[in-house]
């Protein structure tokens, strides 16, 4: 007999294989710049921004946070180090006054994670404390991914054309959403993933929603888009 249990770490382990997708979505940016030696015009602000996001969902899936969710602990874990290394090639081939900017928001983020694990480890001596304190602040960043696109889907409906919205990607944040908003209903419901990622689910929804609206054709992705990859890497968990 299949338990709830099993069930929900089958759904655990597709999510993952999804989101390891979604963060190696700007891959193909990053070898441009590699090639290139340049960062051009491309913002770290949204690969730095998850950093401080991953790190914060690896603390809430660790065990003295929140029992059973160590999926989401590994995913953010691969995550952390993905958007790491994206940061390390900013740093590479960026200006001096861009590699200090960088050092600085970096060293925020350091500060943030460290002060928030001596507050849950020396604070807060029950699990439910700890989680009704980390959840909250995961979801807030986790929302903030969500609405990341909002910028496009505009642009979408301006337009009335989808040439600036990738479908695949689109179709993969709603799978996403939608396998973690499960597995977050699953055994103990978890209410700070699942309102996030019910949010995401409904995000990548409204972006189908569009893609069907809009489809033409001849669209292609051109040089007057905003890239969505460019985006933070917002199907986390």
């Amino acid at each position: 007999m299949v338990t709830q249990n099993a069930v929900r770490n089958v759904l655990g382990i597709i999510g993952n294989v999804i989101s390891f997708g979604l963060f190696l979505s700007p891959s193909p940016n990053f070898w441009g710049i590699i090639k290139k030696k340049t960062v051009g015009e491309y913002s770290s602000a949204p690969y730095v921004a998850t950093i401080l996001n991953c790190a914060f969902w690896v603390m809430y899936g660790l065990p003295f946070v929140k029992e059973n969710n160590f999926l989401v602990a590994t995913i953010n874990g691969v995550g952390l180090a993905i958007e790491i290394i994206y940061v390390i090639i900013f740093l590479v081939y960026s200006n001096n006054q861009r590699k200090k900017r960088i050092g600085i928001y970096l060293c925020i983020e350091a500060l943030l994670v460290a002060g928030m694990l001596v507050f849950v480890l020396k604070g807060l001596h029950t699990k439910k404390l700890r989680t009704s304190v980390v959840g909250p602040v995961c979801t807030f960043f986790n929302i903030c991914m969500y609405l990341s696109p909002l910028t496009v889907m505009r642009k979408v409906i301006q337009t009335k054309s989808v040439k600036c919205m990738p479908f695949y990607l689109s179709l993969t944040s709603f799978l996403n959403g939608c396998i973690w908003t499960a597995y977050a209903g699953l055994g103990s419901i978890d209410p700070w993933m699942l309102v996030s990622n019910g949010l995401g689910a409904l995000s990548g929804a409204v972006q189908l929603i569009l893609y069907a609206a809009y489809y033409k054709k001849q669209d292609f992705i051109d040089e007057d888009c905003i890239p969505q990859v460019e985006l933070p890497p917002h199907n986390l968990v």
